[in-house]
């Protein structure tokens, strides 16, 4: 496997990368260089080009000239001639796209075999990625790291740079075989402003990250030093922030909702390291203006003594930081208005420090998957002080966040990310295959059913495989599309044949001679024709219920947390006020709002109806209140012996069969007692 990566910002060496040199260099950098060291490992991955643009700037160094390479091992750096000499910022790239555009081709028609797959970082990048595909046709995925129609939403507006930006992240984002996205929140909310890309094209795998020297970090004297010189009282809990001095990433908002809270003030100190300054004049504009705001605002609420602003650190006084923060029994704190992922959240996990996240972007997946923290909005500065003194005044909680940052180390490595990589690339590079026709379908549910055993799960994906050309592989599931994708892909499961999500709101199919998932627009239709989600809310808002984050709400479902409420009286209120509805609660915990015949079950025989099969050809298995109607809908039902919601129990699953087995191998008990009776 021959992989290309593109990446034209910033100054990109393989080794010793002068991370803040310049505006660009920073951390799509370093998940590049990562992930490319990581992939190399792979014995089935034969070479890595890593191409980037190269320029003449001696402020910069030499060692940046086109043409000039590196190597180490599978990795080799290309840099590129577009007959510009001087050093570009991302702003300005676009005045280069042809000449770097003829570059690239050139680079490829000298090698001596094409790559199997180029990936794109940045949209820029993905311009060339583009060309080579439209001209060559190398297949290309695209990582947008910081998208510009996410920075439009979050200045209220976008000026002409910016809008130009956003036109080339639409170019590139047109042609890509595969958008590759770090977080859920990317996936679905950020992406959702692009005409351009559709949700069956977009893969979440988050990323690895090098964290080994964050665990056990100590403070150090000289980080020590840093702090105290500014701090009245240093023993202090510390309220910690790490960040480039950039509007979008919120400090000015961070310092105004400690100004705002005195009782804040009088607990904790705040420590802002906001990059490296010598003098204020040398830095970027934007940086400039920042660094000259926090000061302002550090002289206008008076908090002399209470805030510590160091000019400068080194790269090992970062772990120092966190360390510091953690031993006064501190948090931190990441306010930006919107963050793509969220490394700086990792770092703190890994070194056992607790955190409250901005809830926009990649920390919602992060504090979900790790629950290390609390999720604030950005903007409401009065939450962000509360969840501050919230985790610094609650030991029994403090230590409870604290404890969860091993779960974050384990949770985002480069091997595991790998994984799932380089089956996309296969899957992407392999040939065009068209979908069998299927004498069967088996529709399982993940949580707890096909998923909770691994054992048992390897043994269902090898009779899947021996299956898999006359029985079509469903999954019906609670969790969103690109939950339900990311979550198969982490546990090594194929991509199944059809994904039903969002308790039966969206329908999606995989298209083997394409290679991506579609969703059925029919389906679709049929989900908003009778959805009313105005009047839904508003019953919903007199009962008292209390709604999930914004990410879990969809056309055709309104999702709610159950705190206590009773499913059935519920339902009643939805009866009694003509709102017609099907209410969904599972686990005790979680209350889902559908549209009108809408489910599960009816997603299952929708399915199956696209299928040409008769229920008689539909086996479905499931564990939880949302797999009730599914599993009463259908003749051949299988409830696996982990079962809750009294599921077990139901006299109306008298016709289920009953696994002893649990997870996965519940489900093959049963297909194998549907098996064994004939007639499936």
């Amino acid at each position: 496997m021959f992989i290309c990566h593109v990446a034209l910002q910033g100054c990109l060496t393989l080794r010793d990368v002068p991370y803040g040199l310049t505006a660009d260099t920073g951390g799509h950098i370093k998940y590049l260089l990562e992930l490319a060291e990581t992939s190399a490992k792979d014995p089935a991955v034969e070479r890595i080009d890593l191409v980037t643009r190269g320029f003449v700037d001696p402020k910069l160094g030499a060692q940046y000239e086109p043409d000039v390479g590196e190597m180490s091992g599978k990795l080799r750096l290309v840099r590129l001639d577009d007959g510009e000499a001087s050093y570009l910022p991302k702003e300005e790239l676009h005045e280069r796209h042809d000449p770097l555009c003829d570059a690239f081709l050139a680079y490829l028609e000298n090698l001596d075999r094409l790559p199997d797959l180029i990936h794109a970082h940045y949209a820029d990048a993905g311009v060339l990625a583009r060309s080579a595909k439209e001209m060559l046709g190398i297949s290309y995925v695209f990582t947008g790291h910081s998208l510009g129609a996410v920075k439009r939403q979050a200045n209220g507006g976008g000026d002409k740079e910016l809008e130009r930006r956003i036109a080339i992240e639409e170019n590139a984002l047109a042609k890509a075989d595969a958008v590759i996205a770090s977080s859920r929140d990317e996936a679905e909310a950020q992406y959702a402003h692009y005409r351009s890309i559709e949700a069956g094209r977009i893969r979440v795998i988050p990323p690895g990250c090098e964290l080994d020297r964050f665990e056990g970090a100590a403070p150090s004297t000289k980080v020590q030093q840093d702090v105290e010189r500014f701090l009245r009282e240093p023993s202090k809990p510390i309220i910690l922030a790490i960040a480039r001095p950039v509007r979008k990433k919120n400090l000015l908002g961070l310092v105004e909702a400690y100004a705002g809270d005195p009782e804040l003030q009088e607990r904790a100190n705040l420590v802002v390291v906001a990059g490296c300054r010598d003098k204020l004049s040398r830095l970027e504009p934007e940086c400039r203006e920042v660094c000259e705001e926090l000061i302002r605002a550090v002289d206008a609420y008076d908090l002399y003594g209470k805030v510590a602003y160091p000019k400068s650190h080194d790269p090992d006084d970062i772990p120092a930081y966190y360390a510091l923060a953690r031993e006064s029994g501190g948090v931190f704190v990441n306010p930006a208005l919107n963050e793509p992922f969220g490394l700086t959240l990792l770092e703190a996990a890994a070194a056992r420090l607790p955190v409250v996240a901005t809830d926009s972007g990649g920390p919602n997946d992060i504090v979900e998957r790790c629950k290390n923290g609390l999720l604030v909005c950005p903007r409401d500065p009065q939450a962000i002080a509360q969840a501050c003194k919230d985790v610094i005044s609650n030991r029994r909680i403090w230590i409870r966040y604290a404890s969860a940052g091993g779960d974050a180390v384990a949770a985002y490595d480069w091997k595991a990310h790998c994984r799932i990589y380089h089956r996309l690339i296969e899957e992407i590079a392999k040939p065009r295959t068209s979908s069998g026709c299927f004498e069967r379908l088996l529709v399982c549910d993940i949580d707890n059913t096909l998923l909770g055993d691994r054992d048992a799960l390897r043994e269902f994906l090898d009779w899947q495989c021996q299956n898999s050309s006359s029985t079509a592989l469903g999954i019906a599931t609670g969790r969103s599309f690109h939950s339900a994708q990311s979550i198969l892909a982490a546990e090594a499961v194929p991509t199944p044949d059809v994904i039903i999500s969002n308790v039966g709101a969206q329908v999606h199919w995989y298209d083997r001679e394409k290679r991506r998932f579609v969703e059925d627009r029919e389906w679709a239709k049929r989900v908003s024709r009778n959805w009313d989600r105005e009047t839904v809310e508003q019953v919903a808002a007199s009962l008292g219920l209390r709604t999930q984050a914004a990410l879990e709400q969809r056309i055709g479902k309104a999702s709610y947390f159950l705190d206590g409420h009773d499913p059935e009286k519920i339902a009643n209120a939805f009866r009694d006020a003509e709102v017609a509805v099907e209410v969904v609660s599972s686990h005790g915990l979680y209350l889902d709002i559908l549209a009108s015949g809408i489910g599960k079950h009816a997603a299952v025989l929708h399915v199956a109806d696209r299928l040409g099969m008769t229920q008689a050809q539909v086996v479905v298995a499931g564990d939880s209140g949302n797999d009730r109607a599914m599993l009463r809908a259908c003749p051949r039902p299988i409830i696996v012996g982990n079962w809750s919601d009294g599921l077990g129990d139901d006299p109306a699953l008298s016709h289920a069969y009953k696994a002893s087995a649990t997870h996965a191998a519940g489900i093959l008990e049963g297909v194998q007692h549907y098996r064994d009776a004939g007639g499936w």
